[in-house]
């Protein structure tokens, strides 16, 4: 969570400092330029020399701090506000009063907005706030009286540099939704994961358990019992208990070992052809994704998991397998009593993830489509879409 919000950050932040450190380089040598074009008018040449010289120094060597928000420390931020505020209370030792007077410029110039834009990105704009009203105040004192031309100048940077650091506040707070709203869908997508996985496996054995033990009687009614149990308090836990994880630990790489090429549909289906199970599919080869391919067939063995559930074991189904030209068309259908109006919801309600995860929660991860059709008396029908191109289909079949 904390390496992925630096990243974030990153991403935001890091053209602002190198802007930054830009327009130090800059407006350093504009400094130094309209130092030059008025030497003539210092009334101590020598102090103005030195400061450029230190100018200039200070703003190569501190380049490295301006590159991020842990370098630039507040000692740094400090020393960065005194060099500007003393180049603009030197500037009437330097310079000629009647220069001054005329509005000329101060020895730091507009090398001071940088100063003061540091501290926005570092503190955002309470801190914008303060190094601004000291350069303004150093301005004032500079001129003697607020002129026109002075006051003009420092409202500008004042509002230019709180409008800067509360839009990197913004920005900030904005990372942390994002950051935030990530990893929740991370633990939403692995907990369907799970709950996909403890269904097709865990929740069927013990179903099947409990069916069996009423059959059978005697003591194995007893254990019939106790695993349905279980199957509700699982079923329960699933649906709604599991603990968020870390985003980095449910995205595992894609590149799976035998994933390099696509898998024919047809060959993952085949063994859920039986006696009671007819598979209708094309002559030529269905490929797929390795991973799509899988989750695919999965999500049709839950489909004739459901029948077996709810139809019978004497129920018949039928598996038709269609290559469409942009998306492969998988139908289960059955001849069991169908589904009553408005079950499929309350099963889900009942935490009954059967068609909400192992089946729909599939299809939707690889960017397909289930659609269940079903009469009271006629049966079900189960039709599974899925697109064919790999971008449709990467999703949460990568994980797989």
């Amino acid at each position: 969570m904390a390496g992925r919000e630096r990243v974030l950050r990153m991403s935001v932040e890091l053209p602002l400092w190198r802007a930054l450190a830009g327009c130090r380089v800059l407006t350093a040598l504009y400094a130094v330029g309209l130092g030059v074009t008025g030497f003539g008018h210092f009334v101590r040449p020598w102090a103005a020399v030195a400061y450029y010289a230190v100018l200039v120094g200070w703003t190569a060597v501190t380049l490295p701090r301006v590159t991020g928000a842990e370098r630039c420390t507040r000692r740094f931020l400090a020393a960065d506000l005194t060099v500007a505020v003393t180049g603009i209370l030197l500037t009437p030792f330097t310079d000629d009063p009647a220069r001054i007077a005329g509005g000329g410029p101060t020895l730091p110039s507009i090398w001071t907005a940088g100063a003061v834009l540091a501290f926005a990105l570092k503190g955002g704009w309470r801190w914008a706030a303060i190094a601004s009203t000291a350069v303004a105040a150093a301005n004032l004192v500079e001129r003697g009286a607020p002129t026109r031309d002075t006051v003009h100048n420092v409202i500008l940077v004042w509002l230019a540099s709180i409008a800067i650091g509360y839009v990197v506040e913004v920005a900030r707070a904005s990372e942390r939704t994002l950051a935030r709203a990530l990893e929740i869908e991370a633990a939403t997508r692995e907990r369907e994961r799970l709950a996909r996985d403890i269904h097709d496996g865990v929740l069927q054995v013990l179903a099947m358990v409990q069916r069996r033990g009423v059959v059978i009687g005697g003591e194995a009614a007893e254990l019939g019992r106790l695993a349905g149990e279980q199957e509700v308090a699982l079923r329960m836990l699933v649906s709604g208990g599991l603990l968020p994880v870390s985003r980095t630990s449910a995205d595992p790489s894609p590149e799976e070992p035998g994933d390099d090429g696509p898998l024919d549909l047809r060959a993952l289906l085949a063994p859920y052809a039986g006696a009671r199970v007819s598979l209708a599919e094309p002559g030529a080869p269905v490929p797929l994704p390795p991973a799509a391919a899988r989750e695919l067939a999965a999500a049709v063995g839950a489909a004739l998991d459901n029948v077996r559930g709810h139809a019978g074991d004497e129920a018949r189904a039928w598996i038709l397998v269609e290559d469409e030209p942009g998306a492969i068309v998988v139908t289960v259908r059955d001849d069991g009593p169908g589904i009553p109006e408005g079950r499929l919801a309350e099963a889900e309600g009942e935490g009954r993830l059967g068609v909400a995860q192992s089946i729909r929660g599939r299809l939707r991860d690889l960017g397909g489509s289930a659609e269940v059709i079903s009469v009271p008396g006629q049966g079900t029908e189960v039709e599974l879409t899925v697109p064919k191109s790999a971008e449709g289909a990467r999703g949460k079949a990568e994980k797989r």
